[in-house]
């Protein structure tokens, strides 16, 4: 069994509320290191804002238009 193969099989057992609970633990993480590191909260949005349109391009192409 590849490393794959296992995560595919673990991330089916995950409900929304799993998922859910994963992506909020991950921004009170980042708000953590924003407050630990504040010079991170003086870069310009448009660098926030071209990285979240980055990382979200591959999770909409799979929910969309891979079949």
């Amino acid at each position: 069994m590849g490393i794959y193969q296992n995560f595919n099989e673990r991330a089916k057992r995950m409900s929304i509320v799993d998922i859910k609970l994963g992506v909020f633990g991950g921004m009170f993480f980042a708000l953590v290191i924003a407050k630990l590191v504040p010079q991170i909260m003086e870069i310009n949005i448009w660098w926030f804002v071209a990285l979240g349109i980055l990382f979200i391009l591959r999770p909409l192409y799979v929910f969309y238009f891979n079949k």
